[in-house]
């Protein structure tokens, strides 16, 4: 039955706007019953299961670290021994970094970011949802370590060699290599998402001026994630490529070295701290203006500091690298870089102080939690400085000092806001209020236990507590003993807190009060709709004239209820958002969304059953899952938005509007832009791992190598070349309304792709010989695959796009699947060309 002829209760037929609200919402909502909740794509829904599986994460890593608290309470305790201990440090970080602090941020920030820039979801919904499986499935991977009896122990950082097949020949490196690896396909897609939906879909008026400052924190984050986590997905492949197929990138004796794994997980390591840390200050930013009653100061210096943070913090990652033998000159810059990022830092710091100052303060239950994370987080930030000096790192390093900072920091710069964030966005998801006594008993529980718990091993890592050990001597002394005994009685109270706070959480949901629209008056669009918050969140989107809209235009919430917005439709069944213009907000397009779909769990199945038949060795079957995925990912793209949308439609307001597939702002492009972005750093990760092995080799090339000349390889990347350019004329005869030129121009370009990837691969697989003889070979025969990979993706691009274009789907109007495949094809060259002067040039003139 179609949505606008769905039969109407008698008491909803009071008025246009409540008929309004009852199509949007048979659009929607989600299907009822297990198969709505498995094909849901909604980023309410999404969001909020990133949410409650981080919670329950956390819970697990908690868990982890209560009995390795036991362990530690006394000086030659049994309760662990050496190789659970390490199993158990290994996962605990594994689990707070990469499935519990990451992904729980980026779920406030898909359940928040749609509602706060008023649009109604995300631009890519499916890939949403294809993120979380991923996510979820990761985490389970790596848990079923335990019941294999195979749980990682090298420690969350799995340096190398101690993570190698030498010292470590079972499958539990490859479980977190391939487990972590799984986990961060859902960080990567949940930032290209998130940087679309910020730049492209806010509502008319919110322009980048206006925009809240949690968008400017989460737009940062999302960036710095497409940056930093590149380089660790890089690692992983190359050490999991390394333990299976016998590759050597890290072994000193055949030209590797294991300080290449800890360059690259460092150039994700340290930007991760304030991966962690943005988003969460945002939330700061947002509470903190709330119940202050007045807005942020210094709104345009905080965004300047916010950028340079993540700026900043891609030159601090040899902060983690100081005791390795690194020359001293090299130490100074990375020191100084890393208390220099403390001024960014400061300026957010005195923005919430200066707000606090010049309001009027309410202390509800949020702010307690605020005024929290001020103490821990600036003493975390202290110690911070500290460890930035090289003398006294190189005293404090591996002790339970560093511990203690690395808690305070993140702790306090995460848990804290994230806490707030629960109290003060709870009424939103469920229609009541928290309970004021019984939720002051959590904070002071939570606040107290912690600082009994990380306060004492700062002095028990400077008495001499080494970091990572299992057990330590009575030697240290009655005070080291004594303290570590208060942290572990103080752990388990901070364990109890943190049940506590669940327990209030589902009190509150059960039997809190009703919460009224925007309990707590806040100015920002989130607030604006009835709460609980509908899953079209706007019944039309509004026009936004501020920073704080509604504290800017109190008769913005009628006019979005009242449906006197922009969208005010609910038709042909279609999920719809407004595209606005990058600068000023501008509406420029109307996206059609895809509704409830198998297929983002479909997918990640298939990428889970591909990572365990690379775990048992089965590697067929990982051949297999390709296969399935090509085919999935086929039909995804052919089925994505609305394939059969008119070229235009009614926006509201009298204006008319193209949709998406014939805009040429289409987040589409954008998207692969983005994604690009992503595969750009992995590549210069691999890059990076040439030239870094170049250094430390007296010989690279080794003598060993036979490269062949100049001629194939030119002419391989003459056919790359003319390849794009075919492409390129591709587009012009499309625009032209030559169709026959135009699949004519996609035939040629493929099979000059194809050419071009023999001519270059199997001479110089002939020349080089097996990749297991040397890190030259290994990195080189990477290389070189790497970019055939991509020319090989090219060549599918054109085929899929010819097809498409067979269909009518490729017009003069609509030309964005052409655009995108020539944005591809045109990276695919540039990347075959620094890998011709890198691999084949360098060697000739070095």
């Amino acid at each position: 039955m179609s949505a606008d002829k769905l039969p109407l209760p008698a008491e909803e037929a009071r008025g246009q706007d409540v008929s309004l609200r009852r199509r949007l919402e048979a659009i929607w909502d989600n299907k009822p019953g297990l198969v709505g909740q498995l094909t849901a794509v909604n980023h309410t829904t999404v969001g909020l299961r990133f949410i409650v599986t981080g919670i329950a994460f956390l819970m697990l890593g908690g868990l982890l670290s209560m009995f390795m608290r036991l362990q530690l309470a006394w000086p030659g305790n049994t309760v662990l021994d050496h190789d659970t201990y390490h199993q158990f440090v290994t996962m605990h970080g594994t689990t707070m970094m990469f499935l519990f602090a990451v992904p729980i941020m980026e779920g406030f920030a898909l359940y928040l970011i749609p509602k706060m820039i008023g649009a109604r979801d995300v631009p890519f919904p499916r890939m949403t949802a294809f993120g979380y499986w991923c996510y979820l499935f990761g985490g389970l991977f790596l848990y079923s370590s335990f019941f294999f009896g195979e749980a990682p122990d090298a420690g969350w950082f799995m340096y190398t060699p101690l993570s190698g097949s030498t010292y470590t020949p079972g499958k539990s490196a490859d479980f977190w290599l391939l487990g972590v690896t799984f986990a961060e396909i859902a960080a990567v897609s949940a930032a290209i998402e998130l940087i679309v939906a910020i730049l492209f879909c806010r509502a008319p008026g919110m322009s980048l001026q206006r925009m809240p400052l949690f968008a400017w924190y989460v737009l940062v984050t999302a960036f710095m994630i497409a940056f930093g986590f590149p380089p660790l997905i890089m690692a992983s492949v190359l050490l999991e490529i390394e333990r299976a197929f016998d590759f050597t990138f890290y072994e000193p004796a055949l030209g590797g070295d294991p300080l290449l794994w800890q360059h690259l997980f460092w150039l994700f390591g340290h930007p991760e701290v304030y991966i962690i840390f943005l988003p969460a200050a945002g939330v700061v930013s947002t509470i903190i203006p709330t119940f202050s009653r007045r807005p942020a100061v210094g709104y345009t210096w905080v965004v300047l500091a916010i950028i340079a943070t993540g700026f900043l913090s891609f030159g601090l990652w040899v902060h983690h690298m100081f005791t390795v033998g690194i020359p001293l000159l090299a130490l100074s810059f990375f020191s100084a870089a890393s208390m220099g990022v403390a001024i960014p830092m400061g300026i957010q710091v005195f923005s919430w102080i200066a707000t606090l100052w010049t309001g009027r303060p309410q202390l509800r239950q949020p702010m307690r939690f605020m005024l929290g994370f001020f103490a821990i987080f600036v003493c975390g930030g202290l110690t911070g400085v500290m460890v930035a000096l090289v003398p006294f790192d190189w005293q404090a390093h591996d002790t339970h000092f560093v511990v203690a900072h690395l808690h305070y920091v993140l702790i306090g710069g995460l848990l804290f806001p994230m806490f707030a964030g629960f109290y003060y966005w709870l009424p939103q998801v469920t229609g009541r209020m928290p309970s004021e006594g019984f939720s002051r008993m959590v904070f002071w529980l939570i606040f107290v236990s912690f600082n009994l718990l990380f306060l004492p091993m700062h002095f028990t890592g400077l008495l001499g507590m080494p970091r990572r050990a299992y057990t330590y001597s009575e030697d240290l002394g009655p005070w080291v003993q004594g303290l570590n005994l208060l942290s572990t009685a103080a752990g388990f109270a901070l364990a109890v807190g943190f049940v506590a706070f669940v327990i209030d959480m589902l009190l509150m949901l059960r039997h809190g009060r009703r919460a009224e629209p925007d309990p707590w008056k806040a100015g920002s669009l989130e607030w604006a709709m009835p709460t609980p918050a509908p899953a079209y969140n706007f019944v039309s989107q509004p026009q936004v004239i501020g920073r704080n809209p509604l504290w800017d235009d109190s008769t913005v919430r009628e006019q979005i209820e009242a449906g006197r917005g922009w969208l005010p439709f609910a038709r042909d069944e279609a999920r719809e958002t407004l595209g606005t213009s990058l600068r000023t907000g501008e509406p420029e397009q109307v996206i059609r969304l895809s509704n409830a779909t198998w297929l983002p769990l479909i997918a990640a199945l298939i990428l889970a059953v591909f990572f365990a038949g690379f775990l048992a060795s089965w590697y067929w079957l990982s051949a297999l899952c390709v296969a399935a995925f090509v085919g999935v990912l086929l039909r995804w793209l052919w089925t994505t938005g609305d394939p059969y949308a008119p070229a235009e439609l009614d926006a509201g307001h009298g204006r008319v509007l193209p949709t998406h597939a014939h805009a040429r702002n289409a987040p589409g492009w954008w998207g692969t832009a983005l994604l690009l972005v992503v595969d750009s750093t992995l590549y210069a990760s691999l890059v990076f791992a040439y030239f870094f092995l170049w250094l430390v080799n007296d010989a690279w090339p080794p003598p060993t190598a036979d490269m062949p000349g100049l001629v194939l390889p030119g002419l391989s990347l003459l056919l790359v070349a003319a390849a794009g350019l075919l492409v390129g004329r591709a587009v012009r005869a499309n625009g032209e309304g030559a169709a026959g030129r135009m699949q004519a121009a996609l035939v040629l370009a493929a099979l000059a792709g194809v050419a071009a990837i023999v001519l270059r691969t199997v001479p110089l697989g002939l020349a080089l010989g097996a990749p297991q003889a040397h890190a030259y070979a290994s990195v080189v025969w990477t290389l070189v695959g790497f970019e055939a990979l991509h020319v090989l993706i090219a060549v599918l691009m054109a085929g899929f796009t010819l097809v498409r274009a067979r269909h009518g789907l490729v017009t003069p109007a609509r030309s964005l699947d052409l655009r995108v495949t020539a944005l591809f094809w045109r990276y695919s060259v540039a990347l075959w060309v620094v890998g011709s002067i890198v691999v084949h040039l360098f060697p000739e003139v070095s």
